[in-house]
């Protein structure tokens, strides 16, 4: 595998959370995080649906954010990983990593820093 190759296996959350941003999907974007998610992106906390819309709307979606994958792996407890995604949109440009915690098929935790 390449540098900037993707993974051979991403959970299926966090490819949807990729496809959704991309496809401009609020609707498929939220459904991808638990009822009780938390979201911190550099210190300023969400939670909930409503909280992972109102992050969408400011910070996402609504600023017409692109992601690439560029690689994720898994962490040291189960159901962590770490995406290393590429952001292209109106508010921020560059390559980070996105810190997940996947419940049931879905995120529970998300954390940007």
């Amino acid at each position: 595998m390449a540098v900037n190759d993707p993974p051979a296996v991403v959970p299926p959350v966090i490819q949807e959370f990729i496809d959704a941003t991309n496809a401009a999907d609020t609707g498929r974007f939220v459904a991808t995080f638990t009822d009780d998610a938390y979201l911190n992106d550099w210190g300023r906390e969400f939670h909930g649906p409503d909280g992972v819309r109102s992050w969408n709307e400011t910070d996402n979606i609504g600023m017409e954010s692109q992601f690439e994958l560029i690689s994720v792996l898994p962490g040291s407890a189960h159901g962590e990983y770490t995406a290393n995604i590429k952001v292209t949109s109106n508010r921020f440009n560059g390559t980070g990593p996105f810190k997940f915690v996947l419940r049931d098929g879905k995120i529970a935790s998300l954390v940007l820093s």
